[in-house]
């Protein structure tokens, strides 16, 4: 029987990787799999976390996550029920780019806006019914815009109908785990029945990021944009006052107050960190775009991400039996880092556990066994690692000096 013996210890800190995208979640830190993105963090290292005392917001419900390392860093009534507002666009943009990734719709396709979007009240790019528009012009049209009309006319191109697209929206909802989001429309009107929370729509904002990374850099950091001649600026703040934001969106009704979600990249000494926060209910425009700066500023400050792992880069090379080759490299497909208060990187110890004895056939990315972290010796996270390459099986004699010198390892 297989078992896990050897373990190799690995100085954590000096694992130095590039930025992380994956999101593993703060759950994931008590197995190995991974876990939904965003997840608040549990036992030793919500402990960790909650050593640094969180800002005090002006706003009804926020959140600040790490998306370098996945860790949700400090929230506040993150899964309260709350009207989203036109931060429900996301998840129409995330739909329409991956109708335009599947080929069932054209950035450059010409569209006519029905007259039903004509007629959605609200924020508006101002489109003319008369005139054909491209599914590039309404994603400006939505995202740095925020027209209702854009959205309305996306859905419609997208899905054949509103009612289908709002099925589609709810549908990949579900999939996501979004147990407090249910969408009525595209565009977040006010609808007794329409809900998310700060939690949830981190989720959609990084999968925009994550999934359509092109399509993010090329829609979300645009700063305004001009149609019919009537040119409109972002109405994200921070992009006008702070370089490192490049992203995402606002909404506001009366139920829903003034809400922001932002997201910024800066860069340190070991690599880019990303973090996103949301904030929902602040009392103002101008308290939306403060709170998310804050929020930013302490998440940047107050917290290091600590690489152990770069994608597809070995952390050890292990010795295969009965196979072509002798060794294979053990690592991640995914980048790993771990959030940690700011100065506490050097308490961290990572141990790698691996299969023993490693028999060929082995694909690659076959799970081999864990990287795990520890704290001053308490569990503090645990990620999968997997084999870098393909071993194929040897020949009969190989394998029958190997299955002897197995018997007498």
């Amino acid at each position: 029987m297989k078992s896990l013996r050897p373990r190799i210890h690995l100085q954590s800190a000096l694992l130095l990787g590039s930025l992380c995208v994956a999101l593993h979640g703060g759950a994931a830190f008590a197995s190995a799999a991974p876990a939904t993105p965003g997840n608040a963090a549990t036992g030793a290292t919500a402990a960790l976390l909650d050593a640094v005392t969180p800002p005090a917001l002006d706003a009804r419900s926020w959140l600040v996550l790490d998306m370098t390392s996945g860790q949700v860093l400090a929230a506040h009534n993150a899964d309260a029920v709350a009207a989203p507002a036109s931060l429900t666009k996301l998840m129409t943009a995330y739909l329409t780019f991956k109708a335009i990734a599947d080929g069932r719709v054209k950035r450059a396709q010409m569209v006519r806006e029905t007259d039903a979007a004509w007629r959605t009240g609200g924020s508006r790019m101002f489109i003319d019914p008369r005139v054909p528009v491209s599914v590039d012009d309404l994603l400006f049209g939505m995202i740095v815009q925020s027209g209702n009309d854009a959205a309305m006319t996306l859905a419609q191109t997208v899905a054949g109908s509103t009612a289908t697209f709002v099925e589609m929206m709810n549908r990949q909802a579900e999939q996501w785990g979004l147990a407090n989001t249910h969408f009525m429309d595209p565009t977040g009107l006010p609808d007794p029945g329409h809900h998310s929370s700060a939690h949830d729509l981190a989720i959609i904002a990084s999968h925009i990021i994550t999934d359509f990374p092109q399509d993010f850099a090329r829609y979300f950091k645009t700063k305004e944009f001009t149609y019919n001649h009537i040119t409109q600026p972002n109405r994200v703040s921070l992009l006008f006052t702070d370089p490192s934001v490049d992203g995402m969106k606002t909404g506001y009704t009366k139920d829903a107050g003034y809400c922001m979600i932002a997201t910024a990249l800066r860069q340190f000494p070991n690599g880019p960190r990303r973090l996103l926060t949301v904030v929902m209910g602040t009392p103002s425009e101008r308290a939306r775009g403060a709170e998310s700066e804050e929020l930013l500023n302490w998440g940047y400050q107050n917290f290091d991400d600590v690489r152990l792992a770069v994608p597809n880069q070995a952390l050890v090379s292990a010795p295969v039996w009965k196979g072509e080759q002798d060794h294979v490299g053990l690592g991640s497909l995914r980048p790993i880092a771990v959030s940690v208060p700011r100065g506490e990187g050097a308490r961290l110890r990572s141990v790698l556990q691996r299969v023993d004895p490693l028999v060929a056939p082995i694909a690659r990315g076959q799970d081999i066994g864990h990287l795990q972290v520890t704290l001053d010796g308490r569990p503090l996270a645990s990620y999968p690692l997997v084999a870098l390459g393909t071993v194929q099986r040897a020949g009969f004699f190989k394998r029958a000096w190997d299955t002897l010198r197995l018997a007498i390892k």
